[in-house]
């Protein structure tokens, strides 16, 4: 069994991550500042025996080196999140999702962990309108938080390369699921519309439904991650010439991979799925009808994955599509619907 570093472990996908990792066996740090984590995403793992929370931020390296000490693996959640915060405030997001993953990086290359992964986004590929989306073809980022997610990329790069560091980043696309917050300006669009309607509120569909998303279950994110963490890079290079895929072979490791289900989703779809979902759970929800808004600056129209390389070479196989997790997402909120 491992130790292992997940920062950001008191947020959606990070607290989903130390559960998945203390029930498999392993031992795990969480290192979260709580700005946009919570504790109570931890109640159900807090009093675990292999688990422990340390309080602090990702932009203090000296915390980083603290929380690093004698693990054998990183995955790097932690980062401020959404296109609209970045774009009313870039600087911080620019200090945590630039500098505070450079820390890291630091902490991680000295404590020599065996494996440094982090979580990437599909941001990256920017205005680019080829669909689906293949990892070594992206545009230009649309906003600051695309610009530090490919910065993170860039840096990974350049350590894998110079230091010899395993590095593997994962593009994640639209992740969706239990513990994921409703509350706030910047609240993602899977909870908040549950919320509301929950409330019996009318859902803003920003724009007229037409842009679509690779929605992605939080349960085949956990896969992909575990995927990461444990593959040799033996059977990475194995499965490469398997598939006459030229890595350019180093004295270290550094590849990122699309996270998705490889569907498509439009907003409108999302909306009628959601709404289907709840309309037997509870009362009135069916006849709850959206309002379409103006589209938000930074939005890209339309986002798909191509999950072939993830496949062949991590042996990522996503089981939950969108639809099996949307209902399942919706289960959660009305079970959870007091926190």
């Amino acid at each position: 069994m491992s130790k292992i570093l997940i920062t950001g472990g008191a947020g959606f996908i990070g607290s989903n991550l130390c559960e998945y990792f203390l029930n498999q066996g392993h031992e795990v740090i969480c290192l979260d500042n709580l700005s946009t984590g919570f504790m109570h995403n931890m109640d159900e793992f807090i009093d675990h025996p292999k688990f422990l929370f340390k309080k602090g931020d990702i932009r203090d390296l000296e915390m980083c080196r603290v929380a690093v000490e004698g693990c054998d693996y990183v995955l790097h959640e932690a980062a401020l999140g959404s296109v609209p915060r970045s774009i009313k405030d870039p600087v911080t997001t620019n200090e945590v999702n630039i500098g505070g993953f450079l820390n890291m990086l630091i902490a991680a290359r000295d404590a020599k962990v065996k494996r440094f992964v982090y979580a990437a986004s599909s941001s990256t590929y920017g205005d680019s309108k080829e669909l689906p989306k293949v990892e070594e073809r992206i545009g230009k980022p649309l906003s600051p938080y695309a610009i530090t997610k490919y910065v993170n990329e860039l840096y990974a790069d350049v350590f894998a390369r110079t230091y010899g560091m395993e590095c593997i980043g994962l593009r994640y696309f639209n992740v969706f699921g239990k513990r994921q917050n409703p509350e706030g300006a910047y609240a993602a669009v899977i909870p908040l519309w549950v919320k509301q309607m929950l409330n019996g509120e009318r859902p803003v569909i920003n724009g007229d439904g037409s842009y679509s998303r690779d929605f992605t279950y939080i349960d085949n994110v956990i896969q992909a991650n575990e995927k990461a963490l444990f593959t040799s890079v033996e059977d990475i290079n194995e499965r490469s010439k398997l598939y006459n895929l030229d890595l350019h072979e180093i004295n270290s490791l550094n590849l990122v991979f699309n996270v998705a289900f490889g569907g498509n989703t439009t907003l409108i779809e999302l909306f009628a799925a959601l709404r289907d979902g709840l309309k037997d759970k509870v009362e009135g929800v069916e006849s709850i009808e959206p309002v379409f808004g103006s589209n938000r600056a930074g939005d890209i129209p339309h986002s798909q994955a191509s999950i072939l390389k993830a496949k062949r070479l991590l042996g990522y196989n996503p089981l939950i599509d969108a639809r099996e997790g949307f209902n399942l997402t919706s289960q959660w909120y009305v079970n959870n619907n007091s926190k």
